[in-house]
């Protein structure tokens, strides 16, 4: 290892100790979109008064860790704290992941078959939940690495092929998505061998990935016609910038134009990390599309 892989690998390691250091914060509520312990969306309200005598805007978080199972919702919670402290309704989806192996990566189908029914029972839950404190007509969709991915995915899902058990009629009702190092090119990421090969496990092995491919892989469901910002740490060794530029390109090359805000000096959980300067970045990103 040279000494810049040395320096790089120790910013990684403290970069994820600071944003997985804080307590997880408890939820004001929490509805369920199904029966399996994994089917809930925990809801936080702004403060009383923090956006004047408007509803706010409804944002809503998915997590990441590739999909594998040790890796809940917990660890976002501390991120979705802050944006509802600056203002914001957040909803934090809960879905299966994992497998029948020890570190697989996500579940086929029911990862995918979660994802959807809890974005389509959002409006419900969140109408439930929190009342006339959101605006679900200003809702935005955030996540960050797999949960960047499965965000892209969901806005995506008019545009999945025909067939596609997933396919809706018609775009998602959201103004816009904030994908944070998101995994948007599965082929790309299986180069560079992206939290050990997760999007190969996730499709199934090398004996289901083109099959499965254009049903899940974001950076072949473009254009999508949803407004979409991706940010990105120039730092970040998880799940490095090329993937996000490989679908930022894909997406000029379909004739859509795709915000891709690169952070020098940032790795891969400062974008979650409410004691970094890029998670207040990555709360302006949002605002932007919000307000």
């Amino acid at each position: 290892m040279t000494d810049e892989e040395r320096t790089a690998a120790e910013r990684a390691v403290a970069e994820e100790r600071s944003a997985l250091s804080h307590e997880p914060v408890a939820p004001d509520a929490t509805r369920a979109y199904g029966d399996h312990p994994d089917q809930v969306v925990d809801f936080y309200a702004p403060p009383a008064g923090s956006a004047g005598e408007r509803p706010a805007p409804l944002v809503v978080v998915v997590h990441g860790g590739a999909w594998r199972a040790p890796y809940d919702r917990l660890h976002v919670t501390p991120f979705a704290a802050f944006l509802a402290g600056r203002g914001f309704a957040v909803a934090v989806p809960e879905y299966r992941r994992g497998g029948a192996a020890e570190g697989e990566a996500g579940r086929w189908p029911e990862t995918l078959d979660d994802v959807a029914a809890a974005f389509d029972a959002l409006p419900r839950l969140a109408a439930d939940a929190l009342g006339e404190r959101a605006d679900l007509s200003r809702t935005v969709w955030t996540g960050h690495s797999a949960g960047g991915h499965l965000v892209l995915w969901a806005a995506a899902r008019h545009v999945l092929p025909e067939g596609s058990p997933w396919r809706t009629a018609r775009p998602a009702p959201v103004r816009g998505v904030v994908a944070l190092a998101p995994i948007a090119d599965f082929v790309v990421a299986g180069g560079l061998e992206v939290c050990g090969d997760a999007a190969l496990q996730f499709l199934g092995g090398p004996g289901r990935f083109e099959e499965r491919r254009p049903h899940a892989d974001p950076v072949l469901l473009l254009p999508s016609g949803i407004a979409t910002t991706v940010v990105q740490g120039r730092e970040d060794v998880d799940v490095p910038p090329a993937v996000a530029e490989s679908y930022a390109d894909a997406a000029a090359r379909a004739g859509e134009a795709v915000g891709l805000t690169l952070l020098d000096g940032v790795g891969h959980f400062p974008l979650i990390d409410p004691a970094a300067d890029a998670a207040a970045v990555v709360a302006e990103e949002i605002a932007q599309l919000a307000w």
